[in-house]
């Protein structure tokens, strides 16, 4: 099988993965604002949580890389926390304010996809730092879902457990994306001494 034919792969465990993962973004929504099951939305959470890091190990372990991979793997971990967001501000578990943060960065980087184009260019690679987020982003909202059952023995640990990784994950969220733009920084300069 050449390289190019297997970047073209559509049909791949890591896919199928990502796939399940993209189906489980409404059954989470519903889960959390129709029938307020905080103990089985917290699971799918885990669970796509696990699987988002079982894809990467089967791609790399098994060649199973793709393009179609590259696309779908990110776009499942952005709706997760996209739905996650919308489901806790809604419950009013986070303010608004976070949320805003959160969303900013991706309207802030979203600017520099018209450059990336201009040279050629569809997306730049998931950098260590931004996988680093995700991964505190999504440790801390299962954490704030718990921390929002009031009286509970456990709500004030996963308060604070969970407020610790939300602000660290948005930290580096905003970290990573000041890092892409410097990635588009260089490649445009290196396009135009071309």
């Amino acid at each position: 099988m050449s390289e190019t034919s297997a970047e073209d792969r559509i049909w791949t465990v890591p896919n199928l993965l990502s796939f399940l993962r993209l189906l489980g973004v409404p059954v989470f929504l519903w889960l959390v604002l129709g029938p307020k099951a905080d103990g089985w939305a917290i699971a799918l959470l885990m669970v796509a949580g696990f699987t988002d890091w079982l894809d990467g190990k089967i791609a790399r372990a098994w060649n199973q890389t793709s393009r179609l991979g590259r696309l779908i793997d990110p776009a499942a971990d952005k709706l997760y926390v996209f739905a996650t967001l919308l489901g806790l501000l809604l419950r009013e578990v986070i303010p608004w304010w976070l949320v805003a943060i959160i969303l900013g960065r991706e309207i802030f980087v979203g600017c520099f996809f018209p450059v990336l184009r201009k040279y050629g260019y569809k997306a730049l690679p998931v950098h260590f730092l931004g996988k680093a987020a995700m991964a505190n982003l999504m440790y801390a909202f299962p954490l704030l879902f718990l921390a929002s059952h009031t009286g509970a023995w456990y709500a004030d640990i996963a308060r604070i457990v969970g407020w610790a990784f939300a602000i660290w994950g948005t930290g580096l969220y905003w970290w990573a994306g000041l890092l892409y733009v410097v990635q588009v920084r260089q490649l445009v300069t290196a396009a135009k001494k071309e």
